[in-house]
């Protein structure tokens, strides 16, 4: 909350007592979505109103007239709108200000104290060994970047962790076709998208004979048993063709990891917490030390039903930890690694919301029975799926069984390639034009998976998010470049940077233009996106500031020889708006190119 909303709600409290009205426990103040409206607004009068039996833009009146009778600081207008809303337009001086603070505080501004102390970790990404890494991971990357960033804003000490599958059936099926194909395992020296594609095709491959149309008997035994063996690092062959996958999967996923800007503080894998996990449910079932697990049909479940909730496997009838199991593992595996963590947030698809409930709610009831603390440090945050738009206005769906599966490499370089074309003719040399392509591409893609609210689904539309102008990160990019530019040449023109130039208390009216407005919301924005989990509302703010500072770019001469004093004023705008963008759009996880 900034220092003039809290002066605001101080002032309308006194108001309130010297009316000897109950102030109610909060009293709610917003931005304004129209600007023109002020910059603060407050619904008091329609709360308080009815109990006093009096209409509310009469009891509006009435509480404006006791303010302005007190002089608030920083504030210059005060004005009844609509069914009764009060609304707030801050002095001149007071923006001034503020593009001040902006200037000085440089790649700092925006961040805030809301979790300083606080140690958080963040689980995202989860790809599979033997696997490809497909649009739904890129999606979960995308996501779980920008909520860590976010979270560190506000001051937390952020543990970024990766927790990879790296055995189980899946597995089993690509070793099945690894084992059967040995021949044609690419050597070591083969490119390594070439080694993982090959690894893909084991799986597809394998996964088609076990469950597919093709689906065998005899192989779905062979499966199993190597699933058995490789759980039990019991076969020495099985195992080196496994540590070779598994090798290959994970320096693949490193290089992926680095071209889209995240760099993982940990790892666990699947196989490390697969037999804590089976320790856990034995522990706690019927015959162990407490009631939460039951034996079914020879294997051990939760009944959800007792919890409202849903029955789920947690030891198949092999006796082998499924996922829920491993979970389990897992999430204990996180706090015995950093037993002072504040919070664990798990970011995945929401397909398995439902999934996730059942394993904070077994995790609770672990809770009652031992020395624990975890499910209530635990949130699970579900984002929707990608899909491409088709050139028939629908989308197309991917499975990874057919193998149709759309990879985020491919999706990457099929981006890269549009990006490129379009900065074809403009005289990069090949390493500015290389840094440029890929900036953009990533900050495309990421762009419009962060765009919408988390949980929800979206179509990537591959020329509307190239689009350097509208609602796409290149048009966020590009304005930056644009306020850089701006900037270069004022250096050039020896003009200097002042938010002085025009000094508030020399011009205590003047009108404060809409982008003026906008930047001095910024600190708000990230605080509320960090605190909602909602990367989106970071998006939206950024795109209406681009627009803004597009349209005074239009609109005036910003480098203006002939008068220096507004140009070092409309200079001190232009710098803030790069600084914010910059901020936001690193926030995002989105870096900027120096040119475009």
């Amino acid at each position: 909350m900034t220092d003039s909303a809290i002066t605001i709600k101080k002032a309308l409290q006194r108001a309130l007592k010297d009316l000897s009205i109950e102030a109610p426990v909060e009293i709610h103040l917003e931005r304004p979505a129209d600007l023109s409206h002020g910059d603060y607004s407050t619904n008091i009068s329609l709360v308080l109103a009815q109990r006093h039996d009096m209409p509310p833009r009469d009891f509006a009146y009435k509480l404006v007239d006791v303010l302005l009778r007190s002089k608030i600081d920083s504030v210059e207008k005060i004005e009844v709108a609509g069914p009764g809303f009060i609304n707030f337009h801050l002095l001149s001086a007071y923006f001034t200000q503020s593009i001040n603070d902006i200037l000085k505080t440089g790649d700092a501004y925006g961040t805030n104290d809301r979790l300083t102390g606080k140690k958080i970790l963040i689980e995202y990404t989860d790809p599979n060994a033997f696997k490809v890494f497909h649009i739904g991971h890129l999606m979960s990357n995308a996501i779980g970047e920008s909520i860590a960033r976010l979270t560190e804003a506000a001051g937390a000490k952020v543990i970024r962790m990766c927790y990879s599958s790296d055995i189980g059936l899946h597995i089993a099926k690509a070793v099945w076709a690894m084992k059967k194909h040995e021949d044609k395992i690419p050597s070591e020296t083969a490119p390594i998208s070439e080694r993982t594609a090959f690894l893909g095709k084991m799986y597809i491959e394998g996964d088609e004979v076990y469950e597919g149309a093709e689906k065998n008997a005899q192989v779905r035994k062979e499966i199993d048993d190597i699933n058995m063996a490789l759980f039990a690092k019991s076969d020495p062959k099985l195992n080196t063709l496994y540590e070779k996958g598994r090798r290959w999967s994970f320096q693949h996923l490193e290089e992926i990891y680095t071209k889209v800007g995240t760099k993982f503080d940990d790892y666990i894998y699947e196989g490390e917490v697969a037999e804590p996990g089976k320790k856990i449910v034995e522990k706690f079932t019927s015959t162990g030390e407490g009631t939460i697990f039951e034996e079914s049909e020879g294997a051990v479940v939760f009944k959800g039903e007792k919890h409202a909730l849903h029955t789920r496997v947690f030891l198949n009838s092999k006796g082998l930890p499924t996922y829920e199991a491993k979970e389990l593992g897992l999430n204990t595996e996180k706090f015995r690694r950093y037993p002072d963590l504040n919070q664990s947030i798990v970011i995945t698809a929401n397909e398995i919301n439902d999934y996730f409930a059942v394993l904070i709610r077994v995790l609770a009831l672990i809770d009652e029975k031992s020395d624990t603390d975890i499910a209530t440090r635990t949130i699970h945050i579900g984002h929707g799926f990608m899909r491409l738009a088709a050139e028939d206005g629908g989308s197309t769906k991917m499975s990874s069984r057919k193998g149709n599966i759309i990879t985020g490499e491919s999706l990457i370089n099929d981006v890269e390639k549009i990006a490129t074309a379009k900065i074809a003719d403009r005289g990069f040399d090949a390493t500015t034009a290389s840094e440029i392509v890929e900036r953009v591409a990533i900050g495309a893609i990421k762009y419009s998976i962060l765009r919408s609210t988390t949980g929800s689904d979206i179509v990537f539309d591959f020329e509307k998010s190239l689009s350097f102008e509208g609602d796409s990160g290149p048009y966020l990019q590009y304005t930056h470049t644009r306020a850089m530019s701006v900037l270069e040449k004022a250096r050039a023109a020896s003009i200097t940077t002042s938010a002085s130039a025009i000094d508030g208390s020399h011009t205590p009216v003047r009108d404060i233009s809409i982008l003026e407005k906008l930047l001095i919301r910024f600190p708000e924005i990230v605080e509320r996106a960090g605190k909602e989990y909602s990367p989106h509302l970071l998006v939206t703010y950024l795109i209406e500031l681009a627009s803004a500072f597009n349209s005074y770019y239009a609109q005036n001469i910003i480098v203006d020889l002939e008068n220096v004093t507004v140009s070092s004023y409309r200079l001190a705008l232009t710098q803030s708006t790069a600084t914010i963008l910059r901020n936001g759009l690193n926030f995002l996880g989105i870096k900027v190119p120096e040119r475009m």
